[in-house]
């Protein structure tokens, strides 16, 4: 009778850390995933900043005109405020996100990856979407 506890007890060990390896592979594989969202647009930071200086530059070119578009100084102001939230954006995220597990189980790992999965995202978005205005607002 003690050797079937000894054995019940083992097996359940084995079973819990086979289920607990599997957990720490798919966090392994997320964290990739959330990294890779992040590489894709971490190259385009220098140019939200680049654009961010030719939209005040034409502000001040235009401002200075006898005949001053208003509609498109606002629409230039409004950009540059967008390209440098989008780019604070991306450094907010940066400074919050932990690149070691520490001392949370699988599943906290797996709970905060998905978390920052999601916010990722919505900086990458955040990133194209501005770009893209600023690519149709800066050549008209």
């Amino acid at each position: 009778m003690k050797y079937s506890i000894v054995f019940l007890l083992f097996g359940l060990i084995i079973l819990f850390q086979s289920c607990g390896n599997k957990q720490v592979e798919a966090n392994k594989k997320l964290r990739e995933e959330v990294i890779a969202v992040h590489d894709e647009v971490m190259p385009k930071m220098g140019q939200l900043k680049s654009l961010e200086k030719t939209a005040l530059q034409m502000v001040e070119e235009l401002s200075a005109s006898p005949d001053p578009n208003q509609e498109k100084i606002d629409a230039l102001k409004t950009l540059a405020v967008d390209l440098d939230q989008a780019y604070e954006g991306m450094f907010v995220w940066m400074r919050q996100y932990e690149i070691e597990d520490g001392e949370k189980t699988p599943e906290e790992v797996k709970a905060y990856l998905e978390d920052q999965m999601v916010k990722v995202t919505k900086v990458n978005e955040d990133i194209k979407n501005v770009l893209q205005k600023a690519d149709s607002l800066i050549k008209q």
